[in-house]
């Protein structure tokens, strides 16, 4: 019985690496775990870091569906202020879901809903498809599926994480949890583990030990947790510059207008959950880790200025088509110029916003139950790999 927890797992780790729920909860280096191998870095110096989320969508977990569409773009604003060496990484998030029985007994009840992507909306638009369905949540053999079935990067510095959440026995299954998590740790991935329920039923139930083999945190939190928002002054203005930083976006591609109507898609389910998620996605879409360069002619040209020679007539939205590719440059040049200044407006409103935000947490002394738990451990682990942190 659980579901998807998606962003509150990545959280609730952050609660535990941050030591705000379990000061007890120290990783344990287990001798029987071979050494990781060390990597060497890509070509290009290029360092990611790779967050995969293996949610548990059998019965009762409804209320941590929330949680995470609550806190995704939260989760997602705290790891684009990490750098390393100055630059910003490439962050990437897969979905797995596991335990439900709408999946396939012989595959153990495990589904990739989405590789490690770039593609935020994707991830967005994925958790927001999640449904609860009873079933066996077999720990070891999601551990084991995501370790060998995702793209994990080579570069030493690359952080990798995975994140198990859930709340029946970690080790049922036919799959070793141990096994399974050596395989990661070989691999230079980290478990970590995120318990729905009481933290000595947790302990007693080897999600704890499942941390401590994995090199990572264990931690347990409330899945029934209402989420609390503070409402800025400057959340509305945050928004309407949402509004027009949609208009510099230019399809291009045989999904170019599919994926484009999906981010006004997922701006629409951000609303759904409060107007503060809302300027939370707001805020995210001016990084630089929001990009769309598969099907946005803007986010495509920083990369190769010779997109649009390469590009056929049709795979141009409609009122390009007529204009030469010299016209179409000039086009782009401006929207790119105009997505840049909003961007700037937003990131000024930005820090303004987040000041007021931790003013008033102090002010009532109460942890959030993601937002400021992830930004903790999120930031408290990074530190460890020699990244820093730029607001």
């Amino acid at each position: 019985m659980k579901t998807s927890i998606f962003i509150t797992t990545i959280l609730a780790t952050a609660i535990s690496l941050a030591s705000c729920q379990n000061s007890n909860a120290k990783p344990i280096v287990n001798n029987e775990v071979e050494t990781p191998t060390i990597e060497t870095p890509t070509a290009d110096g290029s360092t990611k870091i790779q967050v995969a989320l293996l949610l548990d969508t059998s019965n009762s977990m409804d209320g941590l569906i929330e949680q995470a569409k609550s806190r995704l773009w939260n989760i997602v604003n705290t790891l684009t202020t990490l750098k390393y060496n100055g630059k910003t990484p490439d962050i990437e998030i897969s979905l797995y879901e596991y335990g439900n029985d709408g999946l396939s007994a012989e595959a153990n009840y495990i589904r990739q809903v989405t590789p490690l992507s770039t593609d935020l909306d994707l991830i967005s638009e994925k958790l927001f498809t999640l449904r609860t369905n009873g079933g066996n949540e077999y720990c070891g053999a999601v551990i084991q599926d995501a370790t060998k079935n995702l793209v994990w990067g080579k570069d030493n510095n690359n952080m990798k994480l995975i994140y198990v959440c859930g709340n029946e026995a970690f080790n049922q299954g036919g799959i070793n949890y141990k096994e399974a998590i050596s395989d990661a740790l070989k691999n230079n991935i980290y478990v970590n583990t995120i318990f729905c329920g009481d933290q000595t039923e947790g302990v007693n139930t080897h999600w704890k030990d499942g941390a401590d083999y994995g090199k990572g945190k264990f931690f347990n939190i409330d899945s029934n947790k209402v989420v609390q928002y503070i409402v800025t002054p400057y959340d509305v203005e945050i928004t309407r510059y949402n509004d027009r930083i949609n208009t510099t976006y230019i399809n291009y591609g045989s999904r170019g207008y599919e994926k484009k109507r999906s981010q006004e898609k997922e701006d629409d389910n951000a609303k759904t959950i409060s107007s503060a998620n809302m300027t939370a996605r707001a805020v995210s879409k001016s990084k630089s880790a929001y990009k769309n360069d598969s099907w946005d002619l803007v986010d495509k040209m920083k990369d190769d200025k010779s997109a649009i020679d390469k590009l056929k007539k049709e795979e141009l939205p409609a009122e390009l088509q007529s204009k030469t590719k010299e016209e179409i440059k000039a086009i782009v040049a401006t929207k790119s110029k105009e997505r840049e200044t909003i961007q700037k407006e937003i990131a000024e409103l930005a820090k303004k916003r987040q000041a007021y935000i931790d003013a008033e947490a102090k002010k009532t002394k109460k942890q959030d139950d993601l937002g400021n738990a992830i930004s903790t451990s999120i930031v408290s682990f990074a530190k460890l790999k020699g990244y820093t942190v730029e607001n």
